[in-house]
């Protein structure tokens, strides 16, 4: 009988070690896992941005996987969805709004940089060498139809309602000297279609995408304009996870001086760092 119960009791033992070799090698593994930090994010500037900051990552024992998306909607659903860990492309309004449409919870930990709109030259090369009825093309979204009047205003080629701000449209120029047609267009196309433009306003992404040089640039907006604090880029993540080891690792090493230097050098006027 007292052999049956040692018995019964070494296979007890034996099958506790064994179960608990399977948990620890089970938290070993999701701890390996928890090392690897994805992140969503459209091709330029921001996965360029996020590889620069790899090597920072890897000295906080993070290994960064980049996923890049082309549009605007995809990032945020796997997000949502959990199927990456941050993504790295819009600014807050844009977040929040797709939240309020999307029923999502996704939140900023941060900006990381502005991307200012820039009057681009198209067949006439500056400010005077525009003549009457010159067609001038600005996005046809809402928001950076808004910011490309206010950049037109700013280089005294318009003037605007007073205070009308980031909710501008074509109804709210009162003083348009030259006659200027401002020619609405998808921003995508605006920079496949400047040789039919006397200038165009492009944003910072289709226009490093474009390839257009800095110096065919007649004018961006201002760094301390109300377009660059309130359309900074952010890193977004799921509610909830804003102050988690990942969270803080990523948003460390994308605001280091190393990516800092790297944004200023590559990017120049097209892209400005908000750290």
């Amino acid at each position: 009988m007292e052999s049956k119960k040692s018995k019964f009791l070494a296979a007890v033992i034996a099958i506790t070690l064994v179960l608990g070799a399977f948990v620890i090698t089970g938290c070993r593994e999701k701890d390996k896992g928890d090392k690897k930090i994805k992140v969503g994010a459209s091709p330029a500037p921001h996965a360029e941005i996020l590889k620069e900051a790899k090597s920072e990552l890897e000295k906080e024992g993070y290994d960064l996987e980049v996923v890049e998306f082309q549009d605007y909607v995809q990032p945020n659903k796997a997000l949502d969805a959990g199927d990456i860990d941050a993504n790295y492309f819009q600014h807050k309004p844009y977040m929040d709004e797709f939240n309020e449409k999307q029923g999502t919870k996704l939140v900023s930990i941060g900006t990381v940089h502005y991307e200012p709109l820039g009057l681009y030259q198209g067949t006439k090369k500056s400010i005077g060498e525009l003549s009457e009825g010159d067609k001038v093309a600005v996005p046809n979204d809402t928001t950076n139809e808004a910011r490309a009047l206010l950049l037109l205003e700013a280089q005294g080629l318009i003037k605007l309602k007073k205070d009308v701000g980031l909710t501008a449209t074509k109804q709210d120029i009162v003083e348009n000297p030259k006659n200027l047609e401002i020619v609405e267009l998808e921003a995508a196309v605006i920079p496949r279609s400047m040789s039919s433009v006397a200038m165009g306003v492009v944003n910072g992404n289709y226009a490093l995408s474009a390839g257009l040089k800095e110096d065919t640039a007649i004018a961006f907006e201002s760094s301390d304009s109300e377009a660059a604090t309130t359309y900074a880029n952010v890193i977004a993540v799921k509610k909830g996870n804003e102050k988690s080891e990942k969270s803080k690792a990523l948003y460390k090493a994308i605001t280091s001086d190393k990516v800092k230097q790297f944004i200023e050098k590559k990017y120049g006027k097209a892209v400005v760092p908000t750290f």
